[in-house]
């Protein structure tokens, strides 16, 4: 027998940087950096969002009447009331205060600030996780379930499922490790022919009714003899609607594709009016679209199907449309019905690994809490694809029991926008809009909770992305904190001067490090003087203070704005930074370049716990300045004689 060798060194090198090699083509989705991509009439982005939205007609109504049986279109009703004077004024307020594509995640970024701000972002990615990851599981199993119940399908499909869903979810995987272009001129001609065979299968619907009104007449029947009044219907009604929260599941979507869309000509970045109307109208045409469709597929499902067909293994189960096309409109308008079903659903699982693409490069790596390896996409594809079979084999490709998760990650997205939303109302003084806004949140909250406790499989899949996310990351921070993370350097010309006068100097350029007090000539005398006998410095040399003001510790990557400042005879570079010993490094590197002489920094000894003060520097941006302003300088500049000087005395 032959012994299998395995890959040599050359293969796994290859196979190395084929991993590692960033592909444009992926990073194209409806969620990446809009200077990437070409404008699109309105209209046509929002059938880019209607392949997440939209695609929701394949489930949802069965959903629907599989949770709230013969109230299932009340039900309805109050989901699409909400969706209209909830959901949409909600995503119509979070596209005008973001309209460059952040959505409400980052608005809670910039509302919040400092580590509670990255705390909540991350815990936010995490159901973000949740809804994209549960978006291509539970489209690839719905698609699957279109497969199988087809009557044209031979038997042999019926018992596989798992394995269907599985192979559906590996072609994804296959297609974006190859190179994925999202292209908005396919996703309009899918959602165009698949709401064109949603209107005919619903009119054929309606048209049924009405040449048999003894359906609604039973359907009516059924629910007086279950409930007493139509008051008591809705009271129900209200309780059971936020198991069919599924049908909210395309505003977040909507404001993500919002650098896709077409404004006006005298458009600007910082003011972009006729983009952020034209998104009105994306939001908008949407929700009706979808909330005529809702209402409509919901009465016709639950009156002509009967309830036993919604149950598990019944031939409605997650298919209730395509369940009345072949039962009114024959097989082959069935099978043609299926086909555009599982393209949509398969289309949607895509756009929702666009969407996990663009996750960690939109916010991670500004955090620096991204390790090395994510920010190429073949990596990450492994990963979400290895999770969508992991999840998959979990709820073992059922429709129905994804529907909770599913919507627990919507519906924390919604309620995190609502509340975003009242945030900025109320920083704006608006009471009006805070009471509004405010009163939505309450509902949403309300719904997320009723969601969360009555399907508790959403949270706990969302509570481990969560703590994976936050594991990953604040390891990345840790182990990428001794970067030089340095995005520009902005002195004014009262610094550019001190340091012209210090190139001018035939000596050394020195540098003491101060932390700022008083500010006044007295301070900085006696640091002088102490930091001069420590270090043994000639009374003719000259020196600069330099000190570090810390604006926020919890960012990771930002400008460093240098200013300089005379009090008497001393002379200052007054800096600020995410982080004290980075900083320095950055101006002492940033003087070595300018004028060609190695700077030399003076610091003193700190006494202390290191651990303490490894936290304090992860923290807070302090900590042993010394020690970290050396390792830094050390991971930056690898020659050590062109690594600026460091001096501790004490």
């Amino acid at each position: 027998m032959a012994k299998w060798i395995g890959p040599t060194k050359r293969q796994r090198v290859k196979l190395a940087r084929w991993l590692m090699q960033e592909d444009r083509q992926v990073k194209e989705g409806p969620y990446s950096r809009e200077e990437e991509h070409h404008k699109h009439v309105w209209w046509q982005v929002m059938c880019l969002t209607g392949v997440d939205y939209f695609s929701t007609l394949g489930y949802q109504p069965g959903i629907a009447a599989l949770a709230a049986g013969a109230l299932s279109p009340i039900a309805t009703l109050i989901l699409i009331l909400l969706t209209l004077f909830g959901a949409l004024p909600i995503y119509r307020r979070v596209a005008s205060i973001s309209p460059h594509g952040e959505g409400s995640i980052a608005m809670l970024e910039h509302l919040l600030s400092w580590w509670q701000g990255k705390f909540l972002v991350l815990c936010l990615l995490g159901f973000v996780a949740t809804d994209f990851i549960i978006t291509i599981t539970l489209s690839a199993a719905d698609a699957t379930a279109h497969i199988v119940e087809n009557p044209l399908v031979p038997a042999f499909f019926h018992g596989q499922i798992v394995p269907i869903t599985l192979i559906l979810i590996a072609l994804l995987g296959v297609v974006f490790l190859k190179g994925f272009r999202e292209a908005i001129g396919l996703a309009v001609f899918l959602v165009a022919i698949y709401l064109l065979l949603n209107l005919v299968v619903v009119a054929t619907g309606v048209k049924e009714l009405l040449h048999h009104p003894t359906a609604i007449t039973d359907w009516r029947s059924a629910l007086f003899a279950q409930h007493s009044s139509p008051l008591m219907m809705l009271a129900v009604s209200a309780l059971l609607f936020p198991k069919l929260a599924l049908g909210l599941s395309g505003f977040e979507t909507g404001v993500a594709v919002m650098p896709l869309v077409k404004g006006k000509h005298g458009d600007t970045e910082e003011q972009p009016v006729g983009r952020i109307r034209n998104t009105y109208k994306l939001l908008t045409t949407a929700a009706l679209i979808m909330s005529f469709f809702l209402m409509t597929s919901s009465v016709v499902t639950t009156v002509l199907i009967p309830p036993a067909q919604f149950q598990p293994g019944g031939s409605a189960n997650g298919r209730a449309l395509a369940y009345l096309a072949h039962q009114y409109l024959g097989n082959q308008f069935g099978t043609l019905y299926d086909l555009s079903t599982i393209t949509i659903l398969w289309f949607a699982g895509a756009s929702a690994m666009a969407g996990l693409l663009n996750i960690v490069p939109r916010y991670l790596p500004r955090y620096g809490m991204a390790p090395n390896w994510a920010r190429a996409t073949r990596p990450l594809v492994l990963v979400y694809t290895a999770i969508a079979f992991i999840v998959t084999l979990i709820f073992e490709a059922n429709v129905d029991a994804q529907g909770g998760a599913y919507a627990t990650g919507v519906l924390v997205l919604m309620s995190s926008a609502a509340f975003a939303v009242t945030l900025a109302a109320h920083r704006e003084q608006s009471r009006r809009g805070t009471i509004l806004f405010g009163s939505i949140t309450a509902v949403f909250i309300y719904t997320t909770i009723v969601n969360i406790f009555e399907r508790p499989e959403g949270i706990k899949i969302a509570s481990f992305f969560i703590g994976t996310i936050v594991l990953t990351s604040l390891t990345s921070r840790v182990w990428r904190s001794t970067e030089l993370r340095v995005g520009c350097m902005e002195m004014d010309e009262a610094a550019l001067q001190f340091l012209a006068q210090e190139e001018e100097s035939q000596g050394t350029i020195r540098l003491i490090a101060n932390r700022l007090n008083e500010g006044n000539e007295q301070e900085y005398y006696w640091k002088e003087k102490e930091v001069r006998e420590d270090n043994h410095i000639p009374a003719t040399d000259s020196v600069l203070f330099l000190e570090v003001q810390i604006s926020d510790a919890s960012e990771f990557d930002n400008t460093i704005v240098v200013k300089g400042v005379q009090v008497g005879p001393y002379r200052i570079l007054r800096a600020q930074g995410a982080a004290v010993p980075n900083v320095i490094a950055a101006i002492l590197f940033y003087i070595r370049d300018r004028t060609g002489k190695l700077p030399h920094a003076y610091f003193g000894w700190i006494e202390g716990n290191p651990i303490q003060y490894l936290l304090r520097f992860i923290l807070f941006g302090e900590g042993d300045i010394a020690v970290v302003t050396r390792e830094v300088l050390r991971k930056a500049e690898k020659n050590p004689d062109r690594r600026p000087v460091i001096h501790v005395g004490g």
